[in-house]
């Protein structure tokens, strides 16, 4: 049993592209099969029942919220305490004591729905920020089956994590699990700095942390994807026909493309600067090169999130007023989403990709924008050194998103580099992406969780 905040649209793989979390459960269950539980995305007056669909072997299960757990649970604690929070943005994080009850209140609500569904033997596997108290809930509620979390975003340090309000109280639910997961090493180690220094409790060498009558095992589990389904995806009709469509309409021109969530994470203002420090300091690039950005929207109903969306499309008119000419656009930027397929062509036709986030858990897009190039005359990946991905994407050229200065030289070194070079970087990132796909993490997270039935079995006898 999968549970998180949302349950995708599985029935419609023709629709937008989907995020990280939503691609990667859709992509585990269809193997495996099992229920899929989440928020539906509708409000009511209150709370409802689970409602059921199905999808090939897969049990979706939805629960409408109530609106006022809507605005405090999602728009609130979820999307304006946590998110900034753990992504280092506490100038945008919001401590409200009703946002926090109402995310309990919502765990709560999972919680019951779940003790209803789940049968002995079942391993039920939590996603994401949303529902870190969901474990707690559901031993509170009597469930002893193996759960496991998965957090898709980083871990944030000790020094911000610990101006929460009941940060210990969060960190204290986590022990409803039997194992947690993390992005990467940097996330985990930030984990255990708080255990260590907070709780005063050293992990073992292999991840086990005893504490609160608990024991639960931290291990670090980079997402990733299929690379096979993106091979594919560039074979379509619809991959080809926008990727002869953008190559027919840059000609004479190299494209950059971005391709990012409309998210203050994701470090587009800075972006769009150094893209422009690049247009300053050469000049004798203008007319050659095209910063193709696609901004997804996100979280329209959070302020921050509007605010964005207005600053970078005033700012992509702005530099293209002041660089652009008659016959040449320097910065295109489009508010959209795209289909998979579509956005595959749209990965084949550029000649590099640019991920400029400030912090980040993963950001599969590094990893499906390498995974769809053509071997003979692959792209080249600009990675900033914040995101998960640049843990195991060495062969990327790594920046800093803040250095306006470094990622102007970047754009130029990419767009000169020679085709043996782009081939030689680009076989190491593929080679790395086909040999810890996603089923690979998958299978190891499910692995690790069903081999912890004997600390189950310890577990069952504390009371939480």
């Amino acid at each position: 049993m999968v549970v998180s905040n949302r349950v995708a649209d599985l029935d419609q793989p023709g629709g937008a592209s989907s995020g990280g979390l939503a691609m990667a459960m859709g992509n585990a269950l269809k193997e495996s099969g099992g229920i899929w539980l989440g928020w539906s995305g509708q409000s009511a007056e209150e709370d409802g029942a689970p409602q059921f669909s199905k999808v090939g072997n897969i049990t979706l299960a939805r629960i409408d919220l109530s609106r006022q757990n809507v605005e405090e649970y999602y728009n609130g604690y979820a999307n304006r305490t946590l998110w900034p929070l753990f992504h280092h943005r506490i100038d945008l994080t919001a401590y409200e004591q009703s946002f926090r009850d109402a995310y309990l209140d919502v765990n709560r609500s999972f919680a019951r729905a779940i003790r209803s569904l789940v049968e002995p033997g079942d391993v039920i596997w939590v996603q994401d920020y949303h529902l870190i108290p969901l474990g707690r809930e559901l031993r509170a509620l009597g469930v002893k089956n193996r759960i496991g979390f998965f957090l898709h975003i980083p871990w944030p340090a000790r020094e911000l994590f610990v101006t929460l309000p009941q940060h210990e109280d969060l960190v204290w639910s986590l022990f409803g699990y039997d194992l947690v997961g993390f992005q990467s090493n940097k996330d985990l180690a930030a984990f255990t700095d708080y255990v260590a220094t907070e709780l005063n409790v050293e992990p073992s060498g292999n991840g086990l942390i005893d504490h609160f009558g608990r024991r639960l095992r931290a291990r670090a589990y980079p997402i990733s994807i299929n690379p096979a389904e993106m091979v594919e995806l560039g074979e379509s009709e619809a991959a080809a026909r926008i990727e002869a469509t953008l190559r027919g309409r840059a000609i004479g021109q190299k494209i950059i493309l971005g391709v990012d969530r409309i998210d203050y994470s994701k470090g587009l203002p800075q972006k769009f600067a150094a893209f422009e420090r690049f247009l300053e300091r050469f000049p004798e690039r203008h007319g050659t090169v095209n910063l193709l950005q696609i901004g997804q929207p996100s979280r329209g109903l959070v302020e921050e999130y509007r605010n964005l969306g207005d600053e970078l499309a005033a700012e992509a008119g702005r530099i293209n007023g002041r660089h652009g000419m008659l016959d040449w656009t320097p910065l295109s930027y489009h508010t959209q989403s795209y289909g998979r397929d579509a956005l595959t062509g749209i990965y084949r036709a550029a000649d590099a990709c640019i991920v400029t986030s400030l912090r980040d858990g993963m950001n599969l897009v590094a990893k499906e924008f390498v995974a769809a190039q053509a071997a003979d005359d692959p792209g080249v990946l600009i990675l900033s050194r914040f995101t998960g991905a640049a843990e195991q994407l060495c062969e990327a050229l790594l920046i800093n998103p803040y250095d306006k200065e470094q990622c102007a030289e970047v754009f130029g070194e990419a767009l000169d580099m020679p085709r043996e070079e782009r081939v030689a970087r680009w076989k190491e990132l593929k080679a790395h992406i086909e040999e810890n796909s996603l089923t690979d993490w998958q299978q190891r997270f499910t692995h690790d969780l069903r081999a912890t039935e004997n600390e189950a079995a310890r577990n069952s006898a504390f009371a939480f």
